[in-house]
């Protein structure tokens, strides 16, 4: 059994470091075969303990028929053939432990695949073992399905299909392969009682919960009402808000119970939530008293635009509504958006820096999609080689293959992630333009910058733990704030120059680097598109 290192002294490793989103698929292939793998992942863990990173986070690794690539689990207590082995993943754990990183594991718990036994048997007879294991409904009198709940991934489509043999319909939130398992049945609990304890007990540091708002349905099985036009954008693109298939207060009770596991270990494991929700005081309710979700991730950030007000509402709703006591996480990118460099920065290199001075400044957990770091892009899939279920339901513009793609670790043939002459699993993107070896010789690289607010994250206390407070800013596009009493974190989110008064100090790191360690008298003065953050020389008055 592998075990999680110790904290730091005076520091607690998901508080206080930077952590790091792996999909296994693309990161680094072992053996060849075109797809990444977990010892791929343990090969590569020198580079992210060079980066200074504190924890990995690694999408789906259990085995799966792959229809949603991971998210759809045929066992949830053994690692898919296609990513290693069992003994694998320890070794993965035990070797990142040696470099002081802690592994985060994905639990899907929302829905199983089909190919689940409890599913197999579920759907065999309506009076099996476990019928009850999953959400079923008697049709409407017009043979429709039993309410008007639509489906996550194709908002045109119920989230219901007819089986045919047992005359009813089961749920499915997403595609019709990942039934939902229902939350309501105790025995149901039980089991993913005993899956925590499996992986917990082979060193996992953590969980991710997948979609884990939406894993308690409504037992009434109502309709969710409309829509209307107040609603945030994500929302009015379902027609409908998902009042009563997410959402609901009796999910609370499933993560105090799984916290209460987590923090019967010795350390204590993490529970880490995608919350999808664009309601603050809805989202905020997850942490519970301190009792819930240990990070919540506020998916409202990477769903805003890149402009002062757009980000800085968010945080500062945040700020305002998070008790003093929960903690806030943050990140650009994930698995399933366009990267930022392409969706925030457009590809401007100089905008992607000043992304990732801004994550990196806020009062909360970082969380980095991998290559973000490199400021890597969305890869452009061609239209036969899309793999991605919802890509291929709607086309790739809105599929997520292209933030999928293999990590670009040299110019070379293969990109550093597989053997030369092997076809990848997706394509790779330029890897001749943006990869880690040619970075890591540039001091002024977006690695190197990267590498370098982790450091200062690390060094500056302030940095990791200091109160988040925004500064008065005569230009709206201008966005200053306070770390504590005497850092201040400026993004110009522009393109004309602009100036942060009253500020005196060292500034301590730029997007422009020739600019590290000048003097600041009275006035911090940013160039277009320029971040920086900044010492001041005694503490800033209110």
């Amino acid at each position: 059994m592998s075990e999680m290192p110790a904290d730091r002294p005076g520091r607690t490793w998901w508080r206080d470091g930077v952590l790091y989103q792996i999909y296994p698929r693309s990161f680094a292939d072992s053996n060849g075969d075109g797809i990444g793998d977990l010892p791929g992942i343990t090969a590569r863990l020198d580079h992210l303990h060079w980066l200074g990173v504190d924890g990995i986070w690694l999408d789906p690794v259990m085995v799966s028929p792959n229809d949603d690539w991971g998210y759809d689990v045929a066992d949830y207590c053994d690692v898919d053939p296609a990513l290693g082995t069992l003994a694998d993943a320890e070794q993965m754990i035990a070797e990142a432990a040696r470099r002081d990183i802690r592994v985060i594991f994905d639990l899907v718990p929302n829905h199983t695949s089909d190919r689940h036994p409890w599913f197999v048997d579920s759907r065999s007879s309506r009076d099996s073992r476990h019928r009850d294991w999953y959400v079923w409904a008697d049709p409407k009198p017009d043979g429709s399905p039993p309410n008007n709940w639509v489906n996550t991934f194709h908002p045109g489509k119920p989230a219901w299909t007819l089986d045919e043999v047992t005359g009813q319909y089961y749920l499915h939130n997403f595609l019709p392969s990942q039934p939902d398992l229902n939350w309501w049945n105790p025995e149901v609990r039980d089991a993913f009682d005993d899956i925590l304890r499996f992986w917990f007990d082979r060193g996992v540091a953590g969980f991710r919960i997948d979609v884990c708002h939406m894993i308690i349905k409504d037992a009434e099985l109502r309709d969710n009402p409309p829509s209307t036009p107040d609603d945030h954008w994500y929302v009015q693109m379902y027609g409908q808000r998902q009042v009563y298939n997410a959402g609901r207060p009796e999910v609370h009770d499933v993560l105090r119970r799984w916290r209460a596991i987590a923090d019967s270990y010795d350390p204590a494991r993490i529970l880490v939530g995608e919350t999808y929700v664009f309601d603050p005081e809805l989202f905020v309710s997850f942490y519970g008293r301190g009792d819930e979700l240990n990070l919540a991730f506020n998916l409202m950030l990477l769903h805003s635009r890149f402009e002062a007000e757009s980000l800085s509402g968010v945080v500062d709703t945040a700020d305002r509504l998070l008790p003093s006591d929960c903690w806030p996480v943050w990140t650009a990118g994930n698995h399933d958006n366009v990267r930022f460099p392409t969706r925030w920065a457009g590809g401007d290199p100089i905008k992607t820096r000043a992304a990732m001075v801004m994550l990196m400044g806020l009062r909360g957990t970082p969380f980095l999609y991998y290559g973000d770091e490199l400021g890597m892009p969305n890869t452009v899939i061609p239209s036969g080689m899309v793999l991605d279920p919802v890509g291929l339901m709607h086309g790739e513009t809105l599929g997520r293959d292209g933030e999928r793609t293999p990590m670009q670790w040299s110019p070379d043939a293969g990109a550093g992630f597989s053997v030369p002459g092997v076809e990848p699993w997706l394509p790779y993107g330029d890897a001749a333009a943006c990869n880690v070896d040619d970075q890591r010789r540039r001091p002024d690289s977006m690695l190197s910058l990267t590498r370098d607010l982790i450091g200062l994250r690390d060094s500056f206390p302030e940095l990791r733990d200091g109160a988040y407070r925004a500064l008065p800013c005569s230009d709206d596009k201008l966005w200053a704030w306070l770390r504590g009493e005497r850092t201040v974190v400026a993004v110009n989110l522009s393109g004309v120059p602009a100036e942060v008064p009253e500020v005196t100090g060292t500034l301590r790191i730029s997007t422009d680097r020739t600019r590290d360690f000048q003097r600041v008298d009275g006035a911090l003065r940013l160039a277009p598109w320029e971040a920086a953050i900044t010492w001041l020389d005694s503490p800033h008055s209110p």
